[in-house]
């Protein structure tokens, strides 16, 4: 449930890396699972909703900006969950 939270967190944080890096770092340091912010900063990366809207759909036809989306949906639990494989000893 908190890797799904955060990758819907990412995903609706507007700004750019300087907005979304310290968001993450600041929930690392007060305490969040790093699979977790994994999550974000990927989910961020990837399909931040306010770049799909101003960027992608303008200049790509829609179709391809939501098959774009669509495919990457499921990375950000795949980060986390390899997060949460590597991290064990």
């Amino acid at each position: 449930l908190g890797v799904a939270i955060a990758t819907i967190g990412g995903a609706l944080t507007p700004g750019g890396p300087v907005v979304g890096f310290s968001i993450g770092a600041a929930a690392l340091k007060s305490g969040a699972g790093a699979p977790q912010v994994i999550a974000y900063s990927t989910a961020w990366a990837l399909y931040a909703i306010h770049r799909l809207v101003i960027w992608e759909v303008p200049m790509m036809p829609a179709r391809v900006v939501w098959l774009r989306a669509l495919v990457s949906l499921p990375l950000p639990f795949l980060a986390a969950a390899l997060a949460i494989l590597l991290g064990r000893p």
